[in-house]
């Protein structure tokens, strides 16, 4: 018998008890190796599977050093997060309060940054080690409502038992990531949390919703930002002849002239001022310009020859690509996704079709439009150096893959099938 989130929701919305004793049933079994009475949702499974991996003990849990008061200052000021913390309190914290429920905002690491909500849930959360400071990521405490959703980048539910650890099985969370708007990044999760009895099915589209409209209020920050520098862009493009573009930090062109508008310009991590070689724009005269870059563009095309691409993946956490041509050398730092899909390039030279991408990431051949979309913003930051038709690095460039020393430590994280069989040692390295 499987038990589908939905059966689960309205179990657990008409019989908390009894719902919590099932799932307390259904991990015993499962982490015993035994035969299970149903089948845990797929997203907790898979979840249970990267905390073992992890060394995560399902029994005692384990508490990492909380941060520092300092540090903990340090990162609420550097975190985009602190822009949407209005919208998250007047969405969330009152309705949180009167339900008996705290929020948590913790950054795209699992520290929890921001905790508020009812008191006396407060003090009980102190005694789980739920508290500002406090690592909450899936490889330190397993499945919660703060790092699995990071990990699969999308709201989830956590009730009772399907908590990792047995000591967070009489709670209920609810957590959802919030990405930059800009690129894409993770940059944290947010949180409801409280005693099973405040367990409710529609929590889940709650705190999806809410993080979402904190999204779009980041978007129109970066819109108005992108306003400013077009205004201080006019003059000294009207001055300029030839391709040139101004973009800001992140690469979104605010204005451009000589040349076809792209939305977004790929820039290294860090640019800087002098002649640089962009993917997209070959080598150009980069200058500062007020919060962003004066891009002037050469007519010399951008060369695959003698280009070096090194992909680095021997960080659990955090993977990146290098490139190196005969004018400059940058490196961009790489989401999971991202990872997955150059690793698997990097390892099949020969190239890839978007079912066959599909099929090694998803296990599913029919989701190309998630493989197209995901290698047209991956040609954004590596533009010719990579072809399609079918997906693969160009032959004139030289590929070096760095994989960890422990093939289980390949993008650990990761559910797609073909790396699933790398980690294992299946595959052909």
């Amino acid at each position: 018998m499987v038990l589908s989130p939905t059966d689960a929701a309205q179990l657990a919305a008409v019989d908390t008890a009894r719902a919590a004793r099932v799932l307390r049933e259904v991990r015993s079994a499962r982490l015993a190796g035994q035969r299970v009475p149903v089948a845990p949702r797929e997203v907790i499974e898979r979840s249970w599977e990267r905390a073992l991996r992890s060394g995560v003990d399902p029994e005692h849990g384990h508490r990492s050093g909380l941060l520092s008061a300092e540090e903990v200052r340090r990162r609420r000021e550097s975190s985009e997060l602190r822009h949407v913390l209005p919208v998250l309190r007047e969405e969330l914290l009152a309705a949180a309060d009167a339900a008996h429920l705290i929020m948590a905002v913790a950054d795209a690491e699992g520290r929890l940054l921001w905790r508020e909500g009812s008191p006396p849930v407060l003090r009980r959360a102190d005694a789980l080690g739920f508290e500002v400071g406090a690592d909450w990521s899936e490889e330190v405490v397993g499945t919660n409502g703060v790092g699995t959703p990071a990990v699969v980048r999308r709201p989830v539910q956590v009730f009772a038992s399907e908590h990792f650890a047995r000591s967070q099985a009489s709670w209920t969370c609810t957590g959802a990531p919030i990405s930059d708007p800009r690129d894409g990044r993770l940059l944290g999760v947010v949180d409801v949390s409280g005693p099973l009895e405040t367990a409710h099915p529609a929590t889940l589209a709650w705190v999806g919703s809410v993080a979402k409209l904190a999204e779009a209020r980041l978007r129109e920050r970066h819109t108005a930002s992108l306003e400013r520098l077009r205004a201080v862009a006019a003059v000294p493009l009207a001055r300029l002849e030839g391709r040139a573009a101004v973009v800001d930090r992140d690469g979104w062109t605010a204005a451009a002239t000589g040349m076809p508008y792209v939305t977004r310009v790929a820039l290294p991590k860090s640019l800087e001022a002098g002649r640089r070689w962009l993917p997209q724009l070959g080598v150009c005269a980069v200058e500062p310009l007020a919060e962003g870059w004066l891009l002037r563009a050469s007519e010399r095309p951008a060369a695959a020859d003698g280009t070096r691409i090194v992909l680095d993946l021997t960080r659990r956490r955090s993977w990146s690509v290098a490139v190196s041509g005969a004018v400059d050398t940058w490196r961009h730092e790489l989401s999971p996704r991202h990872a997955e899909l150059l690793c698997l390039l990097a390892l099949r030279r020969d190239g890839l079709s978007a079912a066959e991408l599909a099929a090694e990431v998803f296990g599913d051949v029919g989701r190309t439009v998630t493989v197209r979309a995901e290698m047209s913003r991956v040609r954004r930051y590596l533009g010719g150096l990579l072809d399609h038709r079918p997906y693969r690095f160009c032959e004139d460039a030289e590929v070096e893959l760095l994989l960890p020393a422990a093939p289980d430590g390949l993008l650990p994280h990761s559910t797609a099938p073909a790396l699933a069989e790398l980690r294992t040692g299946s595959g052909a390295p």
